[in-house]
């Protein structure tokens, strides 16, 4: 044990010395700070502007603390780090810049452009220091109060084999839902509000994915140009939930409405999952602003290159968080801990995953952050969710995750969307994708809900603009429409943009209902974008990370015809809740069943026979058949015994007309029924085996086999 010395009593920590960040206690607040590289470290107290400046003389293991009586939550702060200012070695101290605590439970404040938020004078190089206070112009910690009363919080812990993502933005979802309060729109407040919950409720979706709600900043050239950061890849605070979604706005009132959200949510039986940033910080390049890292250890937190003085930057936003330095590996690991036990949420995705994994360059799937999480007893038994690609060299690494890592998969994307649009290939990748892409995680013992299967996400088109525009539209954006991804495999049906032609709005339509179908009844996990059950569109913007307005919120009105496709998702994910043949668990085998003569899987050419080589290398094939046998589920009852379905003959058809297809007969069944049709012109309810079926072009069939 080690005695601290405080204001007017002593207080007791064990070996490891005090918890980093802002402790209250009831009598005080102690603040402990990690710089071991400093000379000197005071906390900055704040009541309005008035500043108290408070040396923390205790140093144990290169965190430096004490103890101040008389503070409590609400308190803002704020630490002035002492030491040398060399940026030839990578040392950017500078006692006049206020600093952001990386441990701060809630943040306040927005930073304001003005050049003391810079350690380097603006203009000159960036080794020559500013000594302007910075404190005017820079948001404030604030010292939290953790408790709240969470019930018995029911955690709905959904297996992976029956979960559905929706990819979902706190502020965008409820800005301009007509049933909800103005005061709670675009707020935590406004996802815990009844009218969201049912409606989640009803579509079926188990597991809302946020996008950023750590603690961020926007980047000063977006303020320039009147935009924001609406996206929220710029964190600052890594324990931090985001200020401006809080109804209640600051004060630390924040972490209170979160926890009710998540309490809100769990209780309708919706888990959270949380888009988090731990590549880089809000803090950019070394021509960046001082808000709290760099001031703080800057040759531990961030990569650098050479001597140190410039960063290394594999996200493309100037920096890259350096997770091969023990202490930050700490920050991350305690960052996801308290949001899982103090927060109460059920997982995250990882925003350009290959950069947590890298060493000196190369990606190692072994290095100590995933070895870390793996062996986490907390971590390692939450959802984890790889995007798995960064801007490094062999940044791709889709399939190379290890279990129990899940993937966004990209692969299953590409190939939805170009079968649909009339770009494939064949349909060889296609089938893999609807099989869960076994080529992809089963060599490493993984299950297929290690893929993240989506068309759609907040980067790139909406659904709706996906079947609208075959070019990207960014110019609100400011960049001369020079941003974003250029290869959408996208289709317009022969106009771009919105129409008023009926059969235009139709064939669009229907487009859209045979990619839901193809992504929410293929193997693995659907996750679908928040606003496409409805049809929301972006104008074509496929970037619109800037968009903080009603382009990028969700339209509630029921305008149209596009809002009816909420009855599409709703009739596809009740019938992947009703049947566990859409939610295996095991991948396919495509071995014959020798009492029943029927495989797992069956996969079929128009003319009603088992794909053979030549089909499946034919370069022109438009139409694929996937049958999934009802008794071969690989799923067990509590009681040992199989779990038996219904079976069920997809039929996905994207060429340009009308085909007729042959129904397979025995073994595989002796009749069918229509369940659904994605053009809604399907006449024929049941047919026997090896009659014929036309299905009209661009269209998704489901039948179920008798």
């Amino acid at each position: 044990m080690y005695p601290v010395t405080t204001t007017g009593a002593t207080r007791w920590w064990p070996d490891g010395g005090p918890p980093r960040g802002a402790t209250f206690d009831g009598d005080g607040v102690t603040f402990a700070l990690w710089s071991p590289m400093a000379e000197r470290v005071e906390v900055c107290l704040f009541d309005g502007t008035a500043e108290r400046r408070i040396p923390l003389t205790e140093q144990l293991f290169g965190v430096w603390f004490g103890h101040v009586h008389g503070v409590g939550p609400g308190q803002r702060y704020g630490f002035r780090v002492h030491g040398p200012w060399d940026p030839w070695t990578g040392h950017r101290f500078n006692p006049a810049k206020l600093l952001v605590d990386p441990y701060a439970r809630a943040i306040d404040g927005e930073p304001t452009d003005h050049e003391a938020t810079f350690g380097h004078v603006i203009g000159r190089d960036d080794t020559v220091r500013d000594d302007r206070d910075s404190a005017p112009y820079v948001p404030r910690s604030v010292v939290v109060d953790t408790r709240f009363d969470w019930g018995t919080d029911p955690r709905p812990r959904v297996p992976w084999s029956d979960t559905v993502l929706y990819e979902l933005h706190v502020r965008g979802a409820t800005m301009r839902h007509p049933r909800i309060p103005a005061e709670l729109r675009g707020t935590y407040a406004g996802l815990a509000h009844p009218e969201f919950l049912g409606d989640l409720v009803d579509l079926g979706v188990t597991t809302v994915e946020l996008l950023p709600v750590h603690h961020f900043v926007s980047e000063s050239m977006l303020r320039g140009r009147g935009l924001t950061n609406y996206w929220g890849y710029n964190t600052l605070g890594f324990f931090a939930p985001h200020a401006d979604y809080s109804a209640v706005g600051g004060g630390g009132g924040q972490v209170a409405e979160f926890k009710a959200m998540v309490k809100a949510l769990h209780e309708a039986g919706i888990e959270v999952v949380l888009d988090v940033v731990y590549n880089h910080t809000a803090e950019q390049n070394e021509y960046g602003p001082t808000y709290s890292f760099r001031g703080i250890h800057n040759v531990a937190y961030y990569r650098l290159d050479g001597s140190g003085r410039r960063y290394r930057d594999l996200s493309g936003t100037g920096n890259t968080l350096n997770l091969r330095n023990p202490d930050v590996v700490r920050l991350v690991l305690d960052s996801l801990r308290y949001w899982v036990e103090e927060m109460h949420v059920d997982g995250f995705r990882f925003d350009l995953a290959p950069v947590l994994t890298r060493g000196e360059g190369d990606v190692d799937m072994s290095g100590p952050f995933l070895a870390a999480v793996g062996q986490d007893p907390v971590l390692s038994k939450v959802k984890l969710i790889a995007e798995p690609w960064d801007l490094g060299s062999d940044g791709y690494q889709v399939g190379a995750f290890p279990p129990p890592w899940s993937e966004w998969n990209d692969r299953f994307r590409d190939a939805v969307r170009e079968f649909w649009s009339g770009s494939s290939d064949g349909v060889r990748d296609l089938a893999s994708r609807l099989s869960g892409s076994s080529d992809l995680y089963r060599r490493s013992g993984r299950r297929p809900f290690a893929s993240i299967n989506y068309v759609t996400a907040h980067d790139g088109f909406t659904l709706r603009d996906l079947v609208s525009y075959e070019n990207k539209h960014n110019d609100d954006n400011g960049e001369g429409n020079r941003d974003g991804q250029d290869a959408n495999r996208s289709w317009n049906a022969g106009v771009e943009g919105e129409t008023d032609d009926p059969a235009v709005v139709s064939m669009r339509l229907r487009q859209a209902r045979s990619l839901l179908t193809t992504l929410v009844l293929a193997t693995g996990v659907p996750m679908l974008l928040a606003g496409d059950e409805r049809g929301r569109t972006q104008a074509g913007n496929n970037n619109a990370y800037c968009q903080d307005n009603e382009l990028s919120w969700l339209d509630w009105s029921e305008n149209g015809e596009w809002p009816k496709l909420r009855e599409t998702v709703r009739t596809l994910l009740r019938l992947r809740r009703d049947h566990p043949v859409f939610r295996r668990l095991q991948f396919f085998s495509g071995r014959l069943d020798p009492s029943g003569g029927r495989r797992d899987v069956g996969w079929f050419s128009p003319r009603g026979r088992e794909m053979d080589d030549a089909a499946w290398h034919d370069s022109s094939l438009r139409t694929l058949g996937m049958f999934l046998a009802g008794e071969r589920t690989a799923r067990r009852a509590p009681s040992g015994e199989p779990v038996l379905d219904e079976s069920f003959l997809l039929w996905l058809h994207g060429g340009d007309r009308a085909v007729n297809v042959t129904l397979p007969g025995t073994p595989w069944a002796s009749a069918y029924a229509l369940v659904l049709d994605t053009s809604e012109t399907v006449t024929t309810h049941r047919a026997g085996a090896g009659d014929r079926l036309r299905i009209p072009p661009h269209t998704a069939v489901l039948l179920r086999a008798d």
